[in-house]
């Protein structure tokens, strides 16, 4: 089975451009006054940089060491800076409550087991100030995609684990709408849309 280590090992950077929604997200922090952004899951930095050069803090976690390093290397290249630290996400965060103001994951928290998922939102509930904002994306399960190719393994309830294709062995949850409503039972939703990636995406105020 392979590691997020092995594979930021293997093909390095992995994605370079920032996801396709992240100026509409950051112009909307900015308008909610937010300067405090963790991404959590942030791989090998493509948001870190991104919202560092519009004058955001940026912190990041990822349970990767390599992507950590290439991070720090990009961040160095261009000359931002960001607090990052290596994390599991179904781990307690290394932060104190309430410590952000605003928490993005980019096609990060589904990789788990739903308890696992569920502890994750837990912490980021947990390290969100009050009103703070959320902007997460997941996968769809549906024909006509590439998951049709993965030749998918049921674990649990809406969680497989892909025999085939380029994340074999990395565990997968598909969120039904319901489910997203009662995960995030804690936040008003004030956005859930399929994005041009073909991905669900929410953005969320912590109540």
């Amino acid at each position: 089975m392979p590691s997020w280590n092995d594979i930021f090992t293997e093909r390095g950077k992995y994605f370079e451009k920032p996801h396709t929604d992240m100026e509409k997200v950051a112009r909307g922090f900015k308008e909610k006054g937010i300067r405090k952004i963790l991404d959590l899951g942030c791989g090998t930095g493509r948001h870190l940089v991104f919202f560092s050069k519009l004058g955001f803090e940026m912190h990041g976690f990822d349970t990767s060491p390599k992507a950590i390093s290439i991070a720090r290397e990009w961040l160095a290249k261009e000359h931002q800076e960001a607090e990052l630290k290596i994390n599991r996400m179904e781990k307690r965060f290394p932060y104190d409550d309430e410590f952000f103001d605003a928490i993005i994951s980019i096609q990060v928290i589904h990789h788990n087991l739903m308890k696992d998922i569920i502890y994750t939102v837990n912490e980021i509930e947990r390290v969100l100030k009050p009103k703070g904002m959320i902007f997460i994306t997941f996968p769809i399960f549906g024909s006509g995609s590439i998951i049709d190719e993965w030749k998918l393994e049921k674990v649990e309830k809406g969680t497989y684990l892909p025999q085939s294709g380029k994340e074999k062995g990395l565990l997968h949850h598909f969120f039904t709408e319901d489910e997203i409503f009662q995960v995030f039972s804690a936040f008003d939703l004030l956005d859930v849309y399929i994005n041009e990636t073909k991905h669900r995406a929410i953005l969320g105020l912590k109540r």
